[in-house]
């Protein structure tokens, strides 16, 4: 009649993210998509050593979408100038590291990309003096 835990907690969840989603300012929208992709590719870490290339690539390709999408579709070029642009670029080559770090299943590109996020995720979060959720805070 009502389901089992399992599909009542995930649901629970998917209604935490929505409402944190709809209660956030633009600033933290960008945080939320910085900590998904870091958590997409420690998922994607953690599936390359255990062997789970098909979960492995769906990991990558969820950061991919949420950089590409996500963090380059936030970014207005027009007024942002340069720093818009760096950032756009930085967005690209991270994107290339996860790509190649997919179809070469090379641990250190992935470590790479992720590190440069995490980067742009404190500085981002130093802006705004909030401090980093307690899953990204965690190293993977």
């Amino acid at each position: 009649m009502f389901g089992n835990a399992r599909t009542g907690a995930a649901a629970y969840a998917r209604i935490g993210i929505d409402t944190g989603v709809l209660a956030a300012s633009p600033h933290q929208l960008i945080v939320l998509l910085f900590e998904g992709a870091i958590s997409a590719i420690c998922a994607a870490q953690s599936q390359m050593q255990s062997g789970d290339l098909a979960g492995k690539g769906q990991s990558i390709s969820r950061a991919i979408d949420i950089i590409g999408n996500g963090l380059c579709g936030s970014l207005d070029v027009t007024r942002g100038g340069d720093i818009a642009h760096n950032l756009s670029a930085l967005y690209g080559y991270i994107t290339s590291q996860l790509l190649s770090a997919n179809i070469s299943n090379d641990a250190e590109r992935l470590a790479h990309a992720q590190a440069l996020l995490q980067q742009l995720h404190q500085a981002w979060l130093a802006i705004s003096g909030t401090t980093a959720s307690a899953s990204t805070q965690q190293e993977h």
